[in-house]
């Protein structure tokens, strides 16, 4: 199966979703190719939405593979393996790269966004696919520490391990497809699947008008 589009995905998702508790139940996407799905999802089941920053922290020498993430929240998860054999000094060094990238970033969206509370309620986390889960666990991670009361994770595509292992770290992990057989690369599952731009975001956010409101 393909998606059409992050959009196309995002509205799938949205049909699978079964909101009880619309008053208490934030949607919260990663940027940046997290954020059309969210928005998509926010809107149909009338549910404020923001974001939450965690980022790949990539291998050192193919950036590409992730051996960890980095949420805006809290510390960085390691896979135990990769983490063994890393340099401690490039390992401070990109920490901070990440920490800056995604401070820049906060500040930018910040500008059209209200942050929304989360502490007793109900957060659907949103990305457009999850292959090795990293980014996703800091996000649940960091969303756990402001004592959120439920985590859904609400992805279109996961591979069958990471899916498993999600579903003992959240209360429902909501997906249209999990194959058997993972492609590698969550693009492999779009027809189209452009990078998402900052421009982009911003265009998004300042078009969102919270219909919970």
């Amino acid at each position: 199966m393909k998606f059409k589009n992050r959009l196309d995905a995002g509205k799938q998702l949205a049909d699978r979703l079964d909101v009880t508790d619309a008053e208490n139940t934030v949607v919260l996407a990663l940027p940046r190719g997290g954020i059309p799905l969210g928005i998509e999802i926010a809107e149909r089941h009338r549910l404020p939405f923001d974001i939450i920053l965690s980022k790949k922290i990539g291998h050192p020498t193919h950036s590409e593979y992730a051996i960890g993430a980095l949420s805006e929240h809290g510390d960085p998860i390691l896979d135990e393996t990769s983490a063994t054999l890393l340099d401690p000094e490039w390992l401070t060094t990109e920490l901070k790269r990440i920490r800056n990238e995604m401070a820049r970033r906060q500040r930018t969206y910040s500008k059209a966004l209200t942050k929304q509370p989360l502490k007793g309620k109900t957060v659907i986390l949103v990305d457009d696919g999850i292959a090795t889960g990293m980014t996703m666990k800091a996000a649940i991670k960091a969303v756990e520490a402001q004592e959120a009361e439920k985590i859904i994770v609400a992805v279109p595509v996961i591979p069958k391990d990471t899916y498993h292992e999600l579903e003992k770290l959240v209360d429902e992990v909501s997906v249209v497809e999990v194959p058997d057989m993972f492609r590698g690369a969550v693009g492999a599952y779009y027809m189209s699947f452009p990078q998402v731009e900052d421009e982009e975001v911003m265009d998004m956010l300042r078009s969102f008008h919270d219909p919970s409101e």
